[in-house]
């Protein structure tokens, strides 16, 4: 069975882009939430971001050839903008460290 095969991959996958979906338009509201909002919004969105970065290892890991080349395809996209996966989501790290000492401040 290949790796998009699974069920549990599939189904992983699809929740995995509705929450963050589902954040990204929380987000665009962020200026208005109070500090507690901002806190929860935050520890959402560094959930999303670890699991997403479990579901790239992942694919990272696997050795079916379609896993293998949505990591290809995805380190070329990246490669445009001068990123690579690990700068990526380091930057997303220090983007939502900059956002809680802000709320802190």
């Amino acid at each position: 069975m290949g790796f998009f095969d699974s069920e549990l991959v599939q189904r992983e996958a699809m929740q995995l882009f509705q929450d963050y979906q589902s954040l990204t338009q929380l987000g665009s509201g962020y200026g208005k939430f109070d500090r507690e909002g901002k806190k929860l919004f935050i520890e959402q969105m560094e959930s999303v971001m670890d699991r997403y970065r479990i579901f790239m290892k992942r694919f990272e890991l696997s050795e079916d050839f379609s896993a293998q080349m949505t990591v290809e395809q995805l380190k070329t996209q990246l490669g445009q903008f001068g990123m690579t996966p690990d700068k990526m989501f380091e930057q997303m790290n220090q983007t939502l460290e900059r956002m809680k000492a802000e709320i802190d401040s």
